[in-house]
């Protein structure tokens, strides 16, 4: 089923991730399968629907969410997301034990990220502040950019598609590994590397 994210849609949406459901939903970049990540059948559907058993990454509604996920962010992951959240940048840290291996896949680590789009906030606050937001489209295919591309990979395999428009980009977030104090780029996609480093740069220039 495709609805809209209207502000009587967000209780129906949230009743579906609190019951353990799945959902796609646009985020900051591409359309992602959303679900509570403390759910591990949630999650487990998600890599079965993905074909994937990749770590997930975390959406949240705020900063303070990210205390859920991280164990102890680094003073790099506090420079970084004080810098470029909200916004398309992922980061990765230590994951708090809490934190179901179903996500890190074994990492022990987790990507969080406080996305740039109010909507999209506005939805994952609705789902109590935090969501999997691993991009919705099987692996090895294209990440989906409408609704329709949702529906068409996954059918009725999913509990709700939710509407929020056409993708508007082309690019993915960029994701840094901040585990340790010299941040290691994943991938580069939204924000360049080349912005990263000019501000670890000036936090720097400051405090030497």
């Amino acid at each position: 089923m495709i609805i809209s994210q209207t502000t009587e849609s967000l209780l129906s949406i949230s009743e579906t991730i609190a019951r353990g459901g799945v959902i796609a939903f646009r985020t900051d970049t591409f359309y992602g399968l959303g679900a509570d990540p403390f759910n591990r059948q949630a999650v487990q559907r998600i890599k079965q629907l993905k074909g994937s058993h990749n770590p997930i990454l975390i959406l949240v509604s705020d900063r303070e969410a990210v205390r859920r996920f991280i164990a102890t962010p680094t003073p790099t992951f506090d420079l970084l997301a004080k810098t470029f959240w909200p916004g398309p940048l992922t980061l990765i840290g230590q994951a708090a034990s809490t934190v179901p291996e179903e996500i890190t896949a074994g990492t022990k680590t987790i990507g969080v990220r406080l996305p740039g789009d109010d909507k999209v906030r506005a939805l994952v606050h609705a789902c109590g502040g935090a969501l999997t937001a691993t991009s919705a489209n099987p692996t090895h295919q294209d990440p989906a950019t409408t609704a329709q591309r949702v529906l068409s990979y996954f059918g009725d395999a999913i509990d709700l598609i939710v509407d929020g428009g056409d993708v508007t980009t082309d690019q993915p977030s960029t994701v840094l590994d901040v585990c340790d104090v010299e941040p290691r780029l994943i991938r580069e996609g939204a924000i360049a590397w080349s912005e990263i480093q000019a501000a670890i740069d000036r936090f720097k220039a400051v405090h030497t």
